[in-house]
C-alpha cells in the first residue's frame, strides 16, 4: 500500500513511521519550513500549564514515547534527549492544591520542599513537583530520525490540495497514492484556508544549561544537545498564522519568568526559535476519505507518536478486504 503522508513534523514523522512498520510504502511530502516541531529542546511533560491538568492519555503517551526513543536508539538513530525527570516549582498551597486534584494515582510522582529540590530555585516557591518519568528530546533530530527510519520517500514542497489519493503541490505535480495523510500543523491549514487556532511560542538558546533537570512553571528552562534553553508558548491565540518573530515585550516577559524559576547569571544567550501551535486535536478519517492528524497544541511530543501509531493501525486496517 502507498500512503502520501503531508507533513514532516512530529505526527507526520511518527505516521510515517509506523505505517511502514506496517508494511506500507510512504511519500512524505515536507514543505521544508515553520514546523512547531523544530524546536531544540521539547519536554516530555505529563503535568501541563499553571493549573496541572493532565491528559487523559499523558501517561500512556510519554510512556510510549520513551521507549520509541529506545527503539530508534538501538536501530542506530542518535537523538538527544534525557528521562531525567522534570520540576514544576509551584507558587503557593492554593496552587498545590489545584495540582493535587489533577494527578492521576498511576503518576509517579512526588512533592519536595524548594531546599530538597535537585536544582537550585529563586526566592518565593512554596512547593515542587518532582516527576521523575519526564524530560526532554531534540525535536528536529527525533522526526528526522523517523523519517529516515521509516524508508519514506521525501519530496520537497508545499501540498497546495489534496483528495483522498492525490496531493496536488503549489508548482503543479500531483502525487498519487492508496491514501493520503494530512499532519500539516499551523502553517499547513493556514495554506489550506481552513479557520483555526495558532498560539506562537518563542525558546532562547542558552549558551549552556542552565540546569540539569527541566523546570518549569510559566516558561521552562531545560538542557539541549548544544547547550540549554528558555522558553514557552504565551503569546494570545489568534486566528490566523503569522510569520516567526521575537517581539520585544515578549523577549523582557521570558527573561523575567526564566529569572523567577532560577539564577540566569553566567548564562548567555545565543539565538532564539519561535514556531507557531494549532490547538484544537483532530486524528483519524476525514470526509472525502482523507486522514488527518492535526492540532496536537503543545503536546506534540507527549501524544503525537502514540496516537500516531493509532492512527497507522487504523488506516491499514481499514485498507484490508473484508
Amino acid at each position: 500500500m502507498n500512503v502520501i503522508v503531508i507533513g514532516a513534523g512530529i505526527a507526520g514523522a511518527s505516521v510515517a513511521y509506523f505505517l511502514a512498520r506496517a508494511g506500507a510504502q510512504v511519500t512524505v511530502v515536507d514543505a521544508g519550513a515553520h514546523r512547531a516541531s523544530d524546536v531544540p529542546s521539547a519536554l516530555i511533560n505529563p503535568v501541563r500549564g499553571q493549573s496541572g491538568g493532565v491528559d487523559a492519555r499523558a501517561l500512556d503517551g510519554m510512556r510510549f514515547t520513551w521507549t520509541l526513543l529506545r527503539d530508534l536508539g538501538a536501530a542506530g538513530f542518535a537523538v538527544p534527549h534525557a528521562q531525567s525527570g522534570v520540576l514544576r516549582p509551584i507558587p503557593d498551597d492554593r496552587a498545590r492544591a489545584r495540582f493535587e486534584r489533577n494527578l492521576p494515582a498511576a503518576l509517579n510522582h512526588a512533592w519536595l520542599s524548594p531546599a530538597d529540590a535537585p536544582e537550585r530555585l529563586a526566592p518565593g516557591w512554596g512547593h515542587v513537583l518532582h516527576l521523575p518519568d519526564g524530560g526532554w528530546v531534540d525535536g528536529p533530530a527525533f522526526t528526522r530520525a523517523l523519517v529516515q527510519a521509516s524508508g519514506a520517500q521525501v519530496v520537497t514542497g508545499r501540498a497546495q490540495d489534496w483528495t483522498a489519493r492525490t496531493v496536488t503541490l503549489a508548482g503543479g505535480e500531483t502525487l498519487s497514492g492508496e491514501a493520503v495523510v494530512f499532519c500539516g500543523g499551523s502553517v499547513g491549514v493556514t495554506w489550506r484556508g481552513e479557520a483555526a487556532t495558532h498560539r506562537r511560542g518563542t525558546l532562547l538558546t542558552l549558551d549552556r544549561a542552565v540546569t540539569r533537570v527541566p523546570l518549569s512553571f510559566g516558561a521552562y528552562l531545560a538542557p539541549d544537545a548544544r547547550g540549554g534553553v528558555l522558553g514557552a508558548t504565551f503569546e494570545t491565540p489568534t486566528a490566523h498564522w503569522t510569520p516567526n518573530g521575537l517581539p520585544l515585550a515578549s523577549l523582557g516577559w521570558l527573561l523575567g519568568k526564566g529569572a523567577a524559576l532560577t539564577d540566569l547569571r553566567g548564562a548567555r544567550v545565543t539565538g532564539h526559535w519561535t514556531g507557531t501551535r494549532l490547538s484544537g486535536l483532530n486524528a483519524g478519517p476525514q470526509e472525502g476519505g482523507t486522514w488527518r492528524l492535526t492540532g496536537l497544541s503543545s503536546k506534540g511530543f507527549l501524544l503525537g507518536p502514540l496516537l500516531a501509531a493509532e492512527l497507522a493501525s487504523d488506516l491499514m486496517s481499514a485498507a484490508r478486504p473484508g
